[in-house]
C-alpha cells in the first residue's frame, strides 16, 4: 500500500535536520509508515545522511550541511528535502508483509518485585489477580526504542489498566522492571531513575551492548508478558547471567 504523500509533512529542525510527520497520534499504521520510512533509508541513504531517530508519528532526519555546501550544494536543506520527498514518492510501506513472531517476556508480578501492583489496581477498581490477568492478555507492539538503551515503548495496553506516572520519581528502577505510565507500558532495560508504575520484573537482559544486537526487542516486534513465579524468575535469571 502506497504511503500517502498527501499526509506526509516535512518541515526543519534547526540546521541540520528535517523532520518527517507522518501521522498526528499514535498508531499501528502509523507506526507501519514510521517503520517503512526507516527501512528504506537504511536501503537507500542519500549523500550528508548521519542519521535518523523514528518516534510515534515521526522520522527525524540528521544530515551534514558541511558535507552538502562541499558538493556545491547552495542550500543543503531543500537538497535533502528533494531526496526525501523523491524517495518517498517511491515507497510502499509494506503494510502486508507477514506478521512477525510474539516474543514472549517472563514476568514475576507484585511484592518487591512489582510495588506498584496494588496502586494500579486500586485506580482500575480491580484485583491484582485481574491487573497481571489483563496485563498478560495483549500482543504488544513495540512503536519505538527510546528513553534508555534498549527501553521498549509498547502499545496495547488494556484501557482499564492506563495509570499515571508517580508524581515523586523513583531515584533508581531495577533492570528489567516492567512498568505503566499512561496507556503505555514498557520495560526498564537498565537500572536508572524513573516515574513509571512497576507491576513486575523481568529476568530477561534487554540491552546488552556484548551482544551482535545489543537491544533484545527492536522496533516492530510484538510481545507478550508471561507470569511466573519468583523461583521461576530467579532460575531464569542465573541462566540470564551465565551463572
Amino acid at each position: 500500500m502506497p504511503l500517502p504523500m498527501s499526509s506526509v509533512k516535512l518541515y526543519p529542525l534547526g540546521e541540520t535536520a528535517v523532520v518527517l510527520q507522518l501521522g498526528e497520534e499514535m498508531a499501528v499504521e502509523t507506526h507501519q509508515y514510521v517503520k517503512a520510512v526507516a527501512r528504506f533509508l537504511d536501503q537507500n541513504p542519500f549523500p550528508g545522511l548521519v542519521e535518523y531517530v523514528p518516534a510515534f508519528t515521526t522520522v527525524t532526519v540528521y544530515y551534514d550541511p558541511w558535507l552538502l555546501s562541499n558538493r556545491g550544494q547552495q542550500d543543503p536543506y531543500a537538497v535533502v528535502e528533494g531526496h526525501l520527498t523523491h524517495l518517498l514518492a517511491q515507497l510502499e510501506t509494506g503494510l502486508e508483509a507477514e506478521k512477525p513472531p510474539v516474543k514472549k517476556i517472563p514476568v514475576v508480578y507484585g511484592g518487591e518485585f512489582g510495588p506498584d501492583l496494588e496502586e494500579v489496581a486500586q485506580q482500575a477498581g480491580l484485583s491484582p489477580e485481574e491487573v497481571i490477568t489483563r496485563h498478560t492478555r495483549p500482543e504488544y507492539l513495540v512503536y519505538l526504542i527510546g528513553f534508555a538503551p534498549g527501553f521498549p515503548y509498547l502499545g496495547g495496553l488494556d484501557p482499564s489498566l492506563a495509570t499515571p506516572r508517580k508524581q515523586v520519581p523513583r531515584s533508581v528502577v531495577p533492570a528489567g522492571s516492567v512498568g505503566i505510565a499512561g496507556t503505555q507500558t514498557g520495560v526498564y532495560p537498565l537500572e536508572t531513575p524513573g516515574g513509571w508504575q512497576i507491576i513486575g520484573r523481568t529476568p530477561l537482559v534487554l540491552f546488552d551492548p556484548e551482544r551482535e544486537l545489543p537491544s533484545l526487542l527492536q522496533m516492530g516486534d510484538l510481545v507478550r508478558f508471561v507470569p511466573v513465579s519468583e523461583k521461576e524468575y530467579l532460575k531464569r535469571k542465573k541462566q540470564a547471567h551465565g551463572f
